[in-house]
């Protein structure tokens, strides 16, 4: 595919090469203008998009099977376990002197606490 491209662009820069192309070929000479950018987006697609929405659903799936007693990691950095679980935030107890904070569900980064599947 890759050797006909240089003869069908050297067709379309020929003089007079929209009347011996019969219409169909000028389509065809724009497709095949157009392909790398259609790869490119394809790459695109396959390299930056579709690995990026797995994790963001590996994530919101880690977020959603939190129980309460894990230990969690906090975007911010601050480590506790979970004391009880809302809706959009959970109270989490931290350091020895058992302060508690109430933190956001998107805010969680990281689950410590291994479960049986």
């Amino acid at each position: 595919m890759l050797s006909i491209m240089p003869v069908l662009l050297d067709a379309a820069a020929a003089p007079g090469a929209e009347e011996a192309l019969d219409g169909g070929g000028t389509f065809l000479v724009m497709l095949i203008q157009m392909l790398p950018l259609l790869l490119l987006f394809v790459v695109f697609y396959f390299f930056m998009i579709r690995p990026q929405k797995k994790r963001e659903k590996e994530v919101e799936k880690m977020r959603s099977s939190i129980e309460v007693g894990d230990e969690i990691v906090t975007s911010g950095g601050i480590i506790g376990r979970v004391v009880s679980i809302r809706e959009d935030t959970i109270v989490i107890e931290t350091g020895s002197d058992r302060s508690k904070i109430r933190i956001a569900r998107w805010a969680i980064q990281q689950n410590n606490t291994v479960h049986d599947a």
